[in-house]
């Protein structure tokens, strides 16, 4: 008896193998790419005070995010897809040189059991903005 317990079993798990039962997902295709135009300003004066800085351009999604040097800044608000904006601490701009400016979209898991839908994140060029 225990054989034929063993054989059904092992013939039942070769037979949901054989289905290609898998939970199979979906690879994220690529996102909206956003472009920078223009950054208002685009140069602050070193040891200066916190501004509001304006990015402009194309393809900002929602959630969209401003990088300045790299480092993301949480307090990036949604204008429009075309602008974005984002208090810039005097904290980071105490010393002159240049810094980059990009626009992250971030990117989305998808939905359902497959993923279907999921998208990578994408980043813009860098803008170079100045501080005096």
């Amino acid at each position: 008896m225990k054989i034929m317990q063993a054989t059904c079993l092992l013939t039942l798990m070769a037979l949901t193998l054989a289905c290609g039962y898998s939970a199979k997902t979906t690879p994220p295709v690529a996102g909206a790419m956003p472009a920078i135009s223009q950054l208002s300003p685009d140069s602050a004066t070193a040891g200066g005070a916190a501004f509001m800085l304006t990015v402009n351009g194309s393809n900002f999604g929602t959630k969209a995010v401003v990088n300045w040097n790299g480092t993301t800044q949480s307090a990036t608000s949604y204008v429009s897809g075309n602008q974005l904006t984002v208090m810039i601490p005097a904290t980071m701009i105490e010393n002159s040189g240049t810094v980059q400016v990009t626009v992250t979209n971030p990117g989305n898991p998808g939905t359902g059991i497959y993923g279907t839908g999921a998208t990578q994140a994408e980043t813009s060029s860098s803008v170079s903005f100045t501080i005096n």
